[in-house]
């Protein structure tokens, strides 16, 4: 289920905790950050990228007509994979992008964590969920020890996925929250 946990980033006081999509969507726009559900294709589990990118077409047409992005790809990742640690480590610190960062989680999940305006926003996307992180926008991702989804990924161009680090320590002082 899709939650959405804010902290305060200087107390670390908990200011919100819901798993109502409505709720996420509103409180995420409020700080320029897309979300939104979209109804999940009837595709086998592990179905391959194409039949993925197909299932979804409609809705990517009109998510790529209405934002200008350019392209769309899948991204699928496996408890077994053998570059799992590497990918979780490049993404698990707090850095930015210089293109929106957008994903649809078609299977698993995952934590996309933003650090906006003094405070520390935790979305955990799951099956369904859309989430698009602004350019420039602080954040972190992480998909545990068995990461195991698969993710439309939406790009204008591959370039503006490189992290750009921060070199701070929010990503140690807010670790996601799983379960």
């Amino acid at each position: 289920m899709s939650r959405l946990t804010v902290w305060d980033a200087a107390t670390k006081a908990e200011i919100l905790r819901t798993e109502d999509a409505t709720e996420i969507a509103t409180t995420l726009a409020g700080v320029g950050v897309r979300f939104e559900r979209w109804p999940v294709a009837p595709l086998p589990k592990g179905a391959a990228p194409e039949a993925v990118l197909a299932a979804y077409k409609p809705h990517l047409d009109a998510f790529l007509a209405e934002t200008a992005a350019g392209t769309a790809d899948v991204i699928q990742l496996t408890p077994d994979h053998p570059m799992k640690g590497a990918l979780r480590e490049k993404f698990l610190k707090e850095h930015i992008h210089t293109e929106d960062e957008v994903r649809f989680f078609h299977e698993g999940a995952g934590n996309f964590v933003l650090h906006l305006n003094g405070r520390v926003y935790d979305a955990h996307c799951t099956q369904g969920d859309l989430i698009s992180v602004p350019a420039n926008t602080q954040h972190w991702f992480d998909s545990g020890d068995a990461p195991d989804f698969t993710v439309l990924r939406v790009f204008t161009e591959t370039t503006g996925w490189t992290p750009h680090y921060t070199g701070t320590d929010m990503a140690e002082r807010f670790p996601v929250v799983v379960g």
